[in-house]
Formats: C-alpha cells, structure tokens, sequence
C-alpha cells in the first residue's frame, strides 16, 4: 500500500496488527496500513512462540497536523513483543497539533510487550499523545514509555510548545491506572521541585500481574555495579536524577525522572529482566533494535 497524499492537515496514518495463535506459533495474522506507518516483517529471536515486530515511520519525523494511530489486538494464546528501531522525533510546529494515539487490546490468556523506544519533542512542538491498553481476564502485559523535553545534546531545552501525555490501563472494563501530563515550553512544572525538577526525561514502566515480590528485588537491581550514580528515591532536592518502583492491586510501576533516554532504558531493562521470566515464564530477549 502506497504513502497517502499529504494535505494541509498533514500525514494522516493508521497501522492495525492483530496477533493469533496457530498451534505453538504465534503469527501477525492481520497486519493493514494506511499512510507513513508500517512494520517490518515479524522475526523469532526466542522461538516461534513470541512474536517480534517493530513499528516504522518512514518520514523520520511527525510535524504538527500529523495524526498516527496504532491498534495492536493480541488473541487468546498469543504472545507478541513490539517495539521501534528508533526514537520518535516530533518537530516544532507552527500551531497544528502533532496526535499520536495507540490502542492495545490483549485478550485472555494473551501477553503484550510494548517496548518503544523514546518520543523526542524539539522545542516547539505541539503534541497530544495517548496509549490505552485494554486487558480482558487474565492477560498479561509488560510496557513502558519514554519521553524527552528538548534535545539535551544540542543545549536544547523545551522553551516552547506544549506536550499532552495520557496512558490508560484498564482490566475488563475497569480502570487500573490512568496517567495524564500537560507540559507546556517555559512552564513553572519543568523545573518545580515538585514537577520535572529541570530533568528532560520522564518514563513509565507498567507491568500488570506482577507477583509481589519483585519491588524489592528491581530496587536490588538498581543499586548493581553497573549503575555508580544510582538515583535517590527519597531525594526532594532539585535536579536529582529520580528512579522509583511501586506495586498495588496487581499494577507494578516504575518511574524514571533524570537527564538521559539511555539511563531510563538501562534502568527499565533491568526491571523487566526480572518481570519477564516472572510474569511470562521466558527469560530476557533484548531487541536487536535497542543496541542500533
């Protein structure tokens, strides 16, 4: 299917993926694409029983009047890992605003991995992003999602424009945990010690069906050789790299807040290290994507 014609309103894209189980194979059974979004072909690095696919956006950037939406449906007794090859790059804008809505339905006895990699907002960009996952019975699904403020490497700070954030976890109708951010360019909540604390990057890790024990054994994996400048939970002090892990009702969430993309991906990796074998009963299989 061929790109669809630009407008004055911008690329409006739309990519629908449906995993299923045939016998011990999970397949990319349904896979429709509209516009600049599409997936390369699904590959096995653990067997065929997980499904890896990763999303792509061909134009390498969203400007404002783009609207993206993926919907990902995971049937009964598939299991799929989806992730990205790179960061996303939203682009200042002039005043339309950049959509970007992700809706995943995993169904009972199903399991989902949503692991993209960043959403970089230059200064100026104008963004409304939403991901709502939707869980029937017992599905399992393991996800986080990071976003940068600005190009910290080229002294960019995000001095302008604004960032909507919204992600939405729900079980069978009920809600499990609703998250919602307004970052506005310049605004008071960038740098508050109560708000951003004047770090760019923010991050969640959502995990629903985690056992209980596994809090104290993700902070156990923070404060590794590997990680000298772990973070402090309980710092109030302004600018201080954050990292923290909670659980309740079955929800277990971590939260990064610091300077880097690369240390809230290192910190998450950890975590679901240890929440995969628990969760899915697999072990660790990074993407090939993540070392690019």
């Amino acid at each position: 299917m061929t790109f669809a014609a630009t407008s004055s309103a911008g690329w409006q894209a739309r990519l629908t993926l449906g995993f299923q189980r045939r016998n011990t194979r999970t397949a990319l059974g349904r896979c429709s694409h509209q516009g600049p979004l599409q997936v390369q072909r699904p590959f096995y690095p653990e067997g065929e029983s997980v499904c890896h696919v990763a999303v792509l956006h061909p134009p390498g950037g969203v400007v404002g009047g783009d609207e993206l939406r993926v919907d990902v449906s995971v049937d009964a007794g598939a299991r799929a890992l989806v992730t990205t090859p790179a960061a996303s790059k939203f682009y200042r804008s002039a005043g339309p605003v950049a959509r970007q809505t992700q809706v995943l339905t995993v169904a009972p006895g199903a399991a989902l991995e949503w692991l993209p990699q960043e959403n970089i907002l230059y200064s100026g960009a104008r963004v409304h992003a939403l991901t709502r996952v939707e869980l029937r019975g017992d599905a399992g699904f393991l996800g986080w999602e990071i976003f940068c403020l600005g190009r910290p490497a080229a002294g960019e700070t995000f001095v302008a424009g604004e960032y909507r954030q919204g992600f939405e976890l729900w079980r069978d109708g009920e809600p499990l945990y609703l998250e919602r951010g307004r970052y506005a360019g310049g605004d008071a909540v960038l740098d508050a010690p109560w708000g951003l604390r004047s770090q760019p990057v923010g991050a969640t890790l959502v995990c629903a069906g985690s056992p209980p024990d596994l809090v104290g054994a993700i902070r156990s994996g923070w404060d590794a050789p590997e990680f000298p400048s772990r973070p402090l939970p309980d710092s109030s002090a302004g600018g201080a790299e954050l990292a923290t892990v909670s659980q309740l009702d079955g929800v277990l969430i971590c939260r990064y807040l610091g300077p880097s993309t690369a240390r809230a991906q290192r910190f998450f990796t950890v975590a679901w290290g240890l929440l995969r074998p628990a969760l899915f009963g697999r072990p660790p299989c990074p993407s090939r994507f993540w070392n690019t």
